[in-house]
């Protein structure tokens, strides 16, 4: 957090930006572990940008929705998490996953600069752009931040339908079902505002889910076009 004279106590530690040798078997651990649970159906692969900066914005179901998305990309994403998770022995961890921290309720200049930086270093960030769980319940109305950063920096989004994380260890010992879906990238238009590009990413996102995940966002307007 910032100090009265400016300075970020978190410009102390390190955060990683891009893959590591450490950062590729912990997850090789973690898919094991998913293994066991689950099963995971990964389509649009063939959506996902090689190289070059990507936001990523998904639906967001659960707390472990972050993995299976991972799972399902060639590349490794960086995301924002919860400050307090830093504050804890998982901090080590979490910043060799290209985690970084964000101080929710408030505009934190910090971790806008960091997500800036990982653009700018043509990595990919993750987001969730309703910024709480539904847990199944159905889309809740975005916030604008996701967007607001793919016009700033003129990269792509790219919508990923998260379906099927609500279920995990609820059928052991059979195998949940999870489903990722990369959906084509959305870029910005020019003129572009964050409320209307936010809006074309949520209902394309609800196009995809299922009747019963699509929430606010289940009608799409008159004369709207995604």
């Amino acid at each position: 957090m910032n100090t009265p004279l400016g300075f970020d106590l978190r410009d102390q530690k390190k955060y990683y930006l891009e893959e590591t040798p450490a950062r590729r078997f912990i997850f090789w651990l973690i898919r094991i572990f998913f293994d066991i649970f689950t099963v995971v159906r990964i389509e649009g692969r063939e959506n996902f940008p090689l190289d070059g900066p990507v936001i990523i914005a998904a639906n967001h179901v659960t707390n472990f929705d972050a993995f299976p998305i991972q799972f399902a990309v060639p590349r490794g994403i960086c995301y924002m998490g919860k400050a307090e998770l830093f504050n804890t022995l998982l901090s080590p961890l979490l910043r060799v996953l290209c985690a970084f921290p964000v101080y929710r309720g408030e505009k934190d200049e910090w971790a806008l600069r960091h997500a800036h930086k990982i653009l700018a270093h043509g990595q990919i960030l993750g987001m969730f752009p309703e910024g709480k769980r539904s847990k199944g319940a159905g889309l809740s109305v975005a916030k604008t931040g996701t967007a607001r950063m793919a016009i700033e920096m003129n990269c792509p989004i790219i919508p990923v339908l998260v379906i099927g994380t609500d279920q995990v260890f609820k059928k052991f010992p059979r195998r949940s079902l999870l489903t990722i879906k990369l959906l084509p990238p959305i870029l910005p238009n020019p003129g572009d505002t964050p409320l209307a590009l936010t809006d074309r990413v949520m209902f394309t996102l609800a196009a995809g889910l299922p009747e019963t995940m699509r929430g606010v966002y289940a009608q799409i307007p008159k004369g709207f076009r995604l």
